[in-house]
């Protein structure tokens, strides 16, 4: 005889039961994970399992496996689950104090946008930044981000997508290397076939965009295609990079919109003028997210950086 198809609507405390055994294919990890003792775990599961009239898990010895309706209800479980945490994160951001989540990537966050946040912070005390520096695009529908600033191409870019500043990078050294070059204490840097005699710093990349950014591709456009350093410095981030020149340890291939300032100090300086500039596709963007944009502080963080992205613009033009 057919069981009656039951009709009451799931509990959310068994399915996140669920899905935490599911993911971690352990009920005593998954009680662990949720503060809970494992037995209480066994009872949620029973109870879901008695609720959809099914068996949810197979239970081994060892091991705990996903049942051929345990794989059915996982994902949409998942997507309930993180809908539901998404807005509570969302109401609770909202009767909290104002706070704006940004994402950006390691470099821009500490060559341009920390140092410019005591301006915002001047203007809006009362709002709160947390900043996210990962080289990984986030997905903005995540919730847990309100803005990102991305240093991306602009095909197949959304709507939202604004546009800050374009890409130029040019060959830099400090004042004190320069110096030295010119006493004689190092070969002096006249044209891009000199850099074989000095130090070159790269950033270890393997993205597409940073193929723009690399020596070769530099060097392969000044018509020196097979030119090698003295030696390589390697780092993972720009602004490693250009700790190393600041310090005179060789020459950087820096990106201009981030260094600007520097150049404007006479921190470093650029041995080749602006014969040794080479724009890239690549550029940098202000992208808020849907959800987000809405909220008067994140709007006002938003007008900020355009702010700020404008003067970028202005003072790239008179370096």
């Amino acid at each position: 005889m057919n069981q009656p198809i039951r009709q009451r609507p799931l509990s959310i405390g068994p399915l996140r039961a669920f899905e935490a055994v599911a993911r971690l294919l352990s009920f005593r990890a998954a009680a662990e994970e949720l503060s809970l003792t494992q037995s209480a775990i066994s009872r949620q599961i029973q109870s879901l399992e008695e609720e959809i009239g099914c068996t949810l898990f197979l239970r081994g010895t060892r091991k705990v496996e996903l049942s051929v309706d345990g794989a059915v209800l996982l994902p949409t479980a998942v997507a309930v689950l993180s809908k539901l945490d998404q807005t509570v994160r969302q109401i609770r951001r909202t009767r909290g104090r104002r706070v704006v989540n940004v994402t950006t990537f390691a470099s821009f966050a500490s060559l341009w946008l920390i140092p410019r946040l005591c301006d915002f912070q001047k203007h809006h005390p009362d709002i709160d930044i947390r900043v996210s520096a990962q080289d990984g695009l986030v997905d903005l529908e995540d919730g847990e981000h309100d803005l990102a600033l991305r240093y991306i191409s602009g095909t197949g870019l959304s709507s939202p997508a604004e546009l800050m500043f374009e890409e130029t990078v040019s060959p830099v050294v400090s004042p004190w290397y320069a110096e030295s070059a010119r006493n004689g204490r190092l070969p002096e840097l006249r044209r891009p076939a000199d850099l074989a005699a000095h130090a070159l710093t790269e950033e270890d990349d393997p993205r597409p965009s940073a193929e723009f950014l690399s020596w070769r591709h530099w060097l392969t456009r000044q018509r020196e295609p097979d030119l090698q350093p003295l030696r390589w410095m390697y780092f993972n981030f720009t602004y490693q990079q250009i700790q190393a020149a600041l310090a005179g340890q060789g020459v950087a291939l820096a990106r201009l919109p981030l260094v600007h300032e520097h150049l404007q100090r006479a921190e470093l300086l650029e041995p080749f003028g602006p014969a040794g500039r080479l724009t890239s596709p690549y550029a940098y963007w202000l992208i808020p997210a849907p959800a987000a944009s809405a909220r008067p502080e994140v709007q006002a963080f938003a007008d900020w950086v355009r702010e700020q992205a404008a003067r970028t613009r202005e003072q790239l033009a008179s370096v």
